[in-house]
């Protein structure tokens, strides 16, 4: 009988093998891949917020977001790309002696960029298409929401948060590389990223999408005019509130990381 899953030492000796050969990739191939990763989830996230934008129950609109969020991550895993979140288990190599942190984080900073540019690049292709027009403009004032109110989450909101996405999916990335089949893989990855799309934790990739297409979406007075009717007064969308969001979650990500690759380490030596 074929063997379909890898045990967790198995897991970590293929996944620090894959940090080494990353190593070794020109900077060329690292930034490509990196966008096309950025582009994945911020596809996987555009959709989602279609599907969700009409939905007035929290939860409800959380769950069918959950739902159609993780086809980035299956794009992703199935078609390539370097994915900042799931690279900070890049951490496993240094536990395991192959990586320095040096390079570990010189790595990271540059998919981190190139994930940024192919977001940018997905949430400017959508402003020009004309979608957030959905809904009598209802789309674009969801757009605009979603970016306004993660720029208002606090420090320590923001890291925790942070943490417990990357804790989930760093696992669903190492459940799909312990899955030897692609349908395994799928399963693994679905049900991970429905759980954290559902609690509504923060992802800094996923956000390189929502706050440039909130940016994007507030050059356009209707869909301000539309957001305020809709939920009432939203405030305004500043540069900072971008950067706040995006420092204290990709902090918070790095962490949330970290903490899965150590784990990992300890459960393979026992």
């Amino acid at each position: 009988m074929n063997k379909e899953v890898l045990n967790p030492k198995e897991v970590f000796e293929t996944y620090v093998a894959n940090s080494v050969s990353k190593l070794d990739y020109s900077r060329k191939k690292v930034f490509f891949l990196g966008i096309m990763a950025g582009a994945f989830i911020a596809l996987g996230a555009q959709a989602s917020n279609v599907a969700s934008h009409g939905i007035i129950d929290v939860g409800l609109a959380r769950l069918i977001s959950g739902i159609v969020f993780p086809v980035g991550l299956m794009m992703i895993v199935l078609l390539g790309g370097e994915l900042f979140t799931g690279d900070c288990l890049l951490f496993m190599g240094v536990l395991a002696h192959k990586v320095r942190f040096s390079k570990m984080l010189s790595l990271l900073a540059y998919i981190f960029i190139a994930n940024f540019v192919g977001a940018l690049l997905v949430s400017g292709l959508v402003s020009f298409s004309g979608q957030w027009n959905y809904s009598g403009g209802a789309l674009g004032a969801y757009t605009l929401k979603i970016a306004v109110s993660k720029c208002q989450i606090s420090l320590v909101g923001a890291i925790a948060s942070g943490i417990l996405c990357n804790i989930i999916v760093c696992v669903a990335v190492l459940m799909s590389t312990s899955a030897l089949t692609v349908v395994g893989k799928i399963f693994a990855i679905f049900f991970s990223i429905l759980a954290f799309v559902t609690s509504g934790f923060e992802h800094c990739v996923a956000n390189m999408y929502y706050l440039t297409a909130g940016l994007f979406a507030s050059f356009d007075p209707s869909y301000i005019a539309k957001a305020n009717e809709l939920y009432g007064e939203i405030g305004q969308l500043s540069t900072h509130g971008i950067l706040w969001n995006l420092t204290l979650v990709t902090i918070g990500n790095i962490i949330g990381g970290m903490m899965i690759g150590v784990m990992i380490n300890i459960v393979r030596q026992k």
